[in-house]
């Protein structure tokens, strides 16, 4: 079947098919004596495996993987069940980072809420995202450290 076919049996449209025989996910068919594409009904299968290998999550380079171990006459089972524990790692890492992100903007929110564009000060980026007065606190108290430390010094001479 000729790639137009190929892209409206599987839903694929054509470029990507090229695409992903340049990405070595689809092995180059034969040509036709006019040059044309001619893809077996295993393309179909092989297109429908990597949409929904990308449907789980899983990269261009990791369907890669899986695809070479088939083509080697390996069942790629084992391998597959890796990729989904090293994904499922990753998602609980990316939303427990998700939740933290979340409180961070809730407390922000309760604070734009609270806060008095009025009450800013020319010294202020933005009191709802810096607390007010914290630089200068911070300023102070270094300050403070440092006369006390020198105080320290001149008095063990």
């Amino acid at each position: 079947m000729r790639i137009g076919e190929l892209a409206d049996i599987s839903g694929v449209p054509s470029k990507t098919i090229r695409y992903y025989e340049q990405a070595s996910l689809m092995p180059e068919p034969p040509r036709t004596s006019g040059g044309y594409r001619d893809y077996s009904d295993e393309a179909t299968t092989r297109l429908a495996f990597i949409r929904d290998a990308q449907h789980a999550g899983l990269s261009l380079a990791e369907i890669r993987g899986v695809l070479a171990l088939r083509d080697g006459g390996r069942a790629p089972c084992a391998h597959v069940g890796n990729l989904i524990e090293q994904h499922l790692v990753e998602i609980n890492r990316r939303m427990a980072e998700l939740r933290k992100t979340r409180t961070a903007l809730r407390e922000l929110a309760q604070r734009a809420a609270e806060t008095d564009p009025a009450s800013c000060t020319d010294t202020d980026i933005c009191r709802i995202i810096s607390k007010p007065n914290r630089h200068r606190d911070e300023d102070t108290r270094g300050r403070a450290r440092r006369s006390t430390a020198g105080r320290r010094r001149s008095a063990s001479r």
